[in-house]
């Protein structure tokens, strides 16, 4: 299950950082094949704040969250929990913004959910 945590993190924090930069170099979607249409709506006129708090906020709450865990420190599940939480966060604000768009919306937000109840079991609050 630990392994199971740790390529989850590593996989949504590779992605999101990744994405997260290519919406900031390029701010019109065009890398992504998104059309600054989807913001229509939103308080966004491109994607530069979105691809600003993908990186930085989504990313690196999980980059933290996989070096506490391959550190084993004290309180690993517990940031493993907050990046799934900001995940989850990041995706329910997503769908409430621009509506379901893509399969990927609700693949990422399932591994959010996963992340946070994997953290919870493995923090010992909830035996399996």
């Amino acid at each position: 299950m630990k392994t199971f945590l740790h390529l989850l993190l590593g996989f949504v924090a590779m992605s999101s950082t990744f994405s997260g930069v290519l919406l900031l170099l390029h701010p019109d979607g065009s890398t992504l094949n998104l059309s600054t249409e989807l913001l229509n709506g939103t308080p966004f006129n491109n994607f530069f704040i979105p691809g600003l708090i993908l990186s930085v906020v989504v990313g690196g709450m999980h980059l933290v969250a996989i070096v506490q865990n391959m550190k084993h420190a004290t309180n690993q599940y517990t940031w493993a929990m907050a990046a799934g939480i900001t995940l989850s966060g990041w995706i329910t604000f997503q769908l409430l913004l621009i509506g379901a768009e893509h399969w990927l919306q609700l693949f990422y937000l399932v591994i959010g959910i996963l992340t946070i109840f994997i953290g919870y079991h493995l923090k010992g609050k909830w035996a399996v």
